[in-house]
């Protein structure tokens, strides 16, 4: 299983259906919060919607097709940073995160960033990581441009989020440039 500290009170660990209950209590408290960016909140409103997201990941894990991993910081559940699949014929994936309110400002999401992409270029070797935010969203957009991320253009109208579409910029680092600080 996969679990990596990330500093003193913050680490990520698997999720497993046992944290369904957690997992629900976060969004559910965060719903109007989460609801401007997160397309999947209306999906998701039992328990039984997060096991089966924790089902649906712990298959993606045993898939070896990436993993979602949940976000503990003092002992809680503060969010969720994840793959959204491997391309390994192309050695590339993508990450996607959230984060309940309270435990923004705090640079986690950075740090859980950071970590997956050291995962996915040391211990899955590959070779690229892209990081697709929504344009107006610009706390997600500093993650991977603090991270070194290259910003490569906008999907228009790439996602739909309720009752409109919201365009994705898209940020992208390579392994050699992550391992040299150039992008």
């Amino acid at each position: 299983m996969f679990t990596h500290t990330l500093g003193e009170d913050t680490e990520l660990r698997l999720l497993e259906a046992r944290h369904a209950e957690e997992l629900t209590d976060l969004t559910d408290r965060d719903r109007e919060h989460l609801r401007a960016w997160m397309p999947w909140l209306d999906a998701n409103r039992t328990v039984e919607d997060r096991r089966n997201f924790i089902r649906g990941a712990l298959k993606q894990f045993a898939e070896n097709n990436g993993f979602q991993a949940g976000i503990w910081h003092g002992g809680r559940l503060a969010g969720v940073v994840g793959h959204h699949g491997i391309d390994w014929e192309n050695r590339a994936t993508s990450l996607g995160y959230w984060l309940g309110e309270e435990f923004e400002g705090r640079g986690i999401v950075t740090t859980a960033c950071r970590a997956l992409v050291d995962h996915a270029f040391e211990e899955m070797n590959l070779n690229r990581v892209v990081i697709a935010c929504a344009t107006g969203n610009g706390k997600s957009r500093a993650i991977p441009e603090r991270l070194g991320f290259r910003r490569e253009g906008i999907h228009r109208q790439a996602e739909w989020l309720y009752d409109h579409f919201v365009d994705h910029e898209i940020y992208a680092i390579l392994a050699e440039e992550w391992r040299t600080g150039r992008p």
